[in-house]
C-alpha cells in the first residue's frame, strides 16, 4: 500500500483509460497534463491516430494541448489491448446506453472488464467512471474480475468515480470539477481518491462504490425532474396566456429558497435523458416504484410533440397549412456552442415536422450532418441568407454565433423554444 501511494505521488505510476470519448479523452488529457504516463486502449482506429499525430476530435480539447502533450511522450493510445497488464491503474470510461425497451445497457462495461480480466494483475488499482445503476461495480464488475482467482480489495483495488463533463462549459473541466470517489474497501477508496488528487483539485470520498454510483444519478435526476417540472409550467403558461420566461426571471430575483430552469423542446444529451432510467430501472428490481423519474420522463419526452403542435396552430393562424409549409428549424445539436446532437430533441422535432409534411430544413453551424433513422440531412448553408422562403423558422438549440436581431427582422414568424430572443420585440416571435 505505502509502495502504490509513493508511486502515486512520485508520478511513477502508469495510468490506462479504456475508451477515448468525451469523458475518456479530457480525464487522459488531465492525467498526462499531471506527469502520468498515459495510455488511451480504444476500439477506433481514427481515434489512436489522431492521438498520435496530436490532434483532437473532441471541441472542449484545443488542437494546441493535444500537439504539446504529443511532444512530451506522456499521452499515447492503442487499439493493444494486451497492453493494459502494464498499467498501474485502469480506468474504464465507455458508453453506458438505454436498450429501446428503456434498460440499462451495459454491454460495453462488460466488453472492458472482460479486456481487463484478461491482464488483471496484483496491485492493480481499476476504477469504473461510465454511469450506471448502484451496484453495478460491486455486483457486475468485481465477480467479472475475480474469475482468475484475485479478490477485488485484497489482491487489487476497485472503486467507482462517476464522471462529471459537460461539454461546452468553459469554466468547469476535469481539474477544477470536483471528484467523488468510493471504493469497495476504504483502501480502495484511499489510493483512488490519492490518484485523482494528483490533477483533480478537490476530491470528495463516499463509503462504497453504490454511494458513488448514485452520486451521478441523483444529479442527473434532479435536473431531469426540475426541467420536467419547469416544462410543465411552460404547458400551464401557455394555456393561462402567460409569458413563462418573465415568470421564471422574476422569481430567479429571489435570493434564496430557488433555483432556475428553463423549459425547451424537450432534453438531450448522453446524460439526462437517460441516467434516470437506470435509476428508475434499479428501484423497480427492487418492487420500488418510481414515480417521480418517471413522470418527468413522460412530461420532457412530450414536448416535442408540443413543440410541433404550437408550430402547427401558429401556421394555422397565418393561413398555412403544415403539409405545404417550408419551415427551418435552427440548431440541431443537443445544447447551444457544441457539436454534440446525441439524443438532441432537436431531432424528434425534425421527424415529427416532417410526418406533417411539412418542407422542413436545419440549419446548425455545429452539426454540418446529422443521421436519424439509418438517414443523413445536411444542414441548409444559405438558410440565414434566405429567411424569407420559410414560412416559419423555429429556434430549437440557440447558438450564440446566430444574429436573432437579423433573423427575426427577416423572417414571417418565429416560434422560439428557448427564448433566444429574448430582449428582442416583433410581431412575428411567438415563445414557448
Amino acid at each position: 500500500m505505502d509502495k502504490i501511494k509513493k508511486a502515486i505521488k512520485e508520478r511513477k505510476f502508469k495510468v490506462g483509460i479504456v475508451g477515448l470519448g468525451y469523458v475518456g479523452l479530457p480525464l487522459a488529457v488531465e492525467f498526462a497534463r499531471g506527469g502520468f504516463e498515459t495510455t488511451g486502449f480504444e476500439v477506433d482506429p481514427d481515434k489512436v491516430k489522431d492521438i498520435a499525430a496530436g490532434e483532437s476530435y473532441i471541441p472542449d480539447i484545443p488542437g494546441a494541448d493535444m500537439a504539446a502533450l504529443a511532444g512530451t511522450g506522456l499521452l499515447k493510445a492503442t487499439l493493444d489491448f494486451s497492453k493494459l497488464k502494464g498499467q498501474d491503474a485502469v480506468i474504464i470510461c465507455v458508453p453506458t446506453p438505454l436498450r429501446k425497451s428503456k434498460d440499462p445497457d451495459v454491454s460495453y462495461i462488460v466488453s472492458a472488464t472482460r479486456e481487463v480480466l484478461k491482464t488483471l494483475r496484483k496491485g492493480q488499482l481499476i476504477i469504473l467512471e461510465s454511469t450506471t445503476y448502484p451496484g453495478t461495480t460491486k455486483e457486475l464488475v468485481k465477480p467479472m474480475l475475480e474469475q482468475k482467482g484475485l479478490k477485488a480489495g485484497k489482491d487489487f483495488h476497485l472503486a467507482f468515480s462517476p464522471e462529471r463533463v459537460d461539454p461546452g462549459n468553459k469554466k468547469y473541466g476535469v481539474k477544477n470539477t470536483p471528484k467523488v470517489v468510493g471504493g469497495l474497501t476504504p483502501a480502495c477508496t484511499e489510493l483512488a481518491a490519492l490518484l485523482y488528487a494528483q490533477v483533480v483539485d478537490r476530491v470528495i470520498k463516499v463509503s462504497n462504490t453504490e454511494s458513488a454510483e448514485l452520486v451521478k444519478l441523483l444529479e442527473n435526476t434532479f435536473r431531469a425532474v426540475n426541467i420536467a417540472m419547469i416544462n410543465e409550467l411552460a404547458l400551464m403558461c401557455h394555456r393561462l396566456g402567460l409569458d413563462v420566461w418573465e415568470v421564471i426571471d422574476a422569481a430567479a430575483s429571489k435570493p434564496f429558497g430557488y433555483m432556475p430552469f428553463y423549459p425547451g423542446p424537450g432534453i438531450g444529451g448522453h446524460c439526462i435523458p437517460l441516467d434516470p432510467h437506470y435509476l428508475g430501472w434499479k428501484m423497480k428490481a427492487l418492487n420500488f416504484e418510481p414515480r417521480f423519474i418517471e413522470l418527468a420522463g413522460a412530461i420532457n419526452s412530450a414536448m416535442p410533440e408540443h413543440t410541433v403542435a404550437r408550430i402547427s396552430k401558429l401556421l394555422n393562424r397565418s393561413g398555412k397549412a403544415m403539409k405545404s409549409a417550408k419551415i427551418l428549424m435552427i440548431g440541431m445539436t443537443y445544447k447551444p456552442d457544441i457539436s454534440d446532437h446525441r439524443e438532441s430533441p432537436a431531432k424528434d422535432v425534425f421527424v415529427l415536422l416532417k410526418k406533417t409534411e411539412a418542407r422542413v430544413d436545419f440549419y446548425d453551424p455545429y452539426a454540418p450532418s446529422i443521421e436519424i433513422d439509418g438517414k443523413t440531412y445536411k444542414s441548409a448553408k444559405n438558410a440565414l441568407k434566405n429567411l424569407k422562403r420559410y414560412d416559419c423558422v423555429a429556434i430549437i438549440t440557440p447558438h450564440s454565433a446566430i444574429d436573432y436581431a437579423a433573423l427575426v427582422k427577416n423572417s414571417k414568424l418565429v416560434f422560439d423554444a428557448r427564448n433566444a430572443t429574448k430582449g428582442l420585440k416583433g410581431a412575428n416571435i411567438h415563445k414557448l
